[in-house]
């Protein structure tokens, strides 16, 4: 299932099949066959409008308008006839509410805000279609890689432990977004610790601490203690420590800043290629994390997504001095139907939520095969939202900030085989 934002037949039985009668569960079933035929009538009806030029008139609109909140209403009615929540129902719900809301900004003569409402409404058409089309894909394993050409040590992402809860950050309750990890540099100092929570509406990054010693991170002492200075914001929850400076996306722009939180400056500020920032496509459980910097064996990445990729994820090698991009892959995975990712070895991994209290790492894809493949590890979480996650080499962890509180699992990996005879 190709999804996290958008529900699928077989997601809704998953996690209703406990506590939902069958009746009930066919009703939804069809509900959601209506949603997908009202949004292949509403691209048509909105490419018509757009064909027309300026000819087409208010009554036009309104009725595009009276389609969509047609749409929020049924879904809105799914909610409330529910017992409890559901993570996919309510994504699906805040994706049609947006749509609902770019629609009642359209101007009767203006062009160019028709092209966008088609643009989102045939994303969303897409989206919904991927669900479908996800049953026919097989959940598999790549291959063992061979020693020979794994520089990591180690194969593939096979279990994940149970989280272990370190503290809650130094903010408080209220900070929910944010990140934390150690120096992701094969070789760092293990010893030194860095949290940065965001603001409360999870978009500014303008305060950071680390910790020199796990004991005087255990009892909020820190080494260097920055409220970062203006001009030197960072934007979402996509940061990471490597090599003692923090990488991030930079505030309000589509460009990676690389931090140095001795002095207090950014040494480098580069723009990272036809990124889209500024929420355009973040995660689904995350805001204004459009870009997102990741670490692992083989060095320094960048996740973010593009236009002319139509919101699907791309990852970039990047040189870690000048921040230039040396390779750029291309995947087939919508970035905003993920909740978070990172990457390990050389390997995108992708999750997704299941439900309030698991997670699903559910699509891989490997640079050096340039291959795809859907998983179904679970990753057990303790609140309801990821909104960072990032992968350490150096002691195989995953770091997790999760509505405040800072989480950290052990993974296992494939063992690698001697050599190809094995195979």
């Amino acid at each position: 299932m190709k999804v996290g934002a958008i529900p699928t037949h077989d997601a809704y039985v998953a996690s209703w099949k406990d506590r939902v009668p069958a009746d009930r569960i066919h009703y939804y079933e069809s509900t959601l066959n209506s949603y997908i035929e009202r949004l292949v009538n509403l691209t048509r009806r909105v490419e018509v409008m757009e064909m027309g030029g300026i000819s087409y008139t208010q009554v036009e609109i309104e009725l595009v308008k009276l389609e969509i909140e047609e749409m929020e209403a049924l879904i809105l009615q799914l909610k409330t006839s529910m017992n409890g929540t559901n993570v996919l129902v309510e994504e699906l719900y805040i994706e049609i509410r947006n749509i609902s809301i770019m629609v009642s900004q359209m101007q009767v003569h203006d062009k160019n805000n028709v092209i966008v409402i088609r643009r989102e409404i045939a994303a969303l058409r897409k989206r919904l279609e991927d669900c479908e089309n996800y049953k026919s894909k097989p959940m598999s394993y790549p291959p063992v890689p061979v020693k020979e050409n794994g520089a990591c040590g180690h194969g593939y992402i096979i279990a994940v432990s149970k989280p272990v809860v370190v503290q809650l950050n130094y903010l408080g309750f209220s900070y929910r977004y944010g990140g934390w990890g150690r120096d992701s540099l094969v070789g760092a100092d293990q010893n030194v610790l860095w949290v940065a929570p965001l603001n409360t509406d999870g978009r500014l990054m303008n305060s950071l601490r680390i910790y020199d010693t796990y004991d005087n991170f255990l009892i909020y002492n820190p080494t260097i203690d920055r409220g970062i200075n203006y001009g030197y914001y960072g934007q979402g929850g996509g940061m990471i420590m490597y090599n003692e400076s923090m990488y991030y996306n930079c505030y309000s722009n589509g460009n990676i800043c690389r931090y140095n939180p001795q002095t207090n400056s950014v040494e480098l500020n580069v723009n990272l290629p036809n990124a889209v920032y500024d929420n355009r496509f973040s995660y689904s459980s995350s805001v204004y994390q459009d870009i997102d910097m990741a670490s692992d064996e083989e060095g320094l990445w960048a996740i973010y997504s593009t236009e002319s990729n139509a919101g699907n994820i791309v990852i970039s090698k990047l040189d870690p001095i000048s921040l230039e991009v040396t390779q750029t892959w291309a995947t087939a995975q919508h970035k905003p139907s993920a909740s978070n990712a990172f990457m390990a070895c050389g390997v995108l991994y992708v999750t997704r939520a299941i439900n309030t209290k698991k997670e699903d790492i559910f699509y891989m894809y490997d640079t050096k095969t340039e291959k795809e493949w859907w998983l179904s590890i679970p990753l057990e979480k303790p609140k309801d939202n990821v909104q960072s996650l990032s992968y350490n080499p150096n002691d195989h962890k995953l770091y997790m900030y999760n509505d405040g509180y800072l989480v950290n699992y052990d993974l296992t990996f494939q063992p690698l085989l001697e050599d190809k005879s094995e195979i």
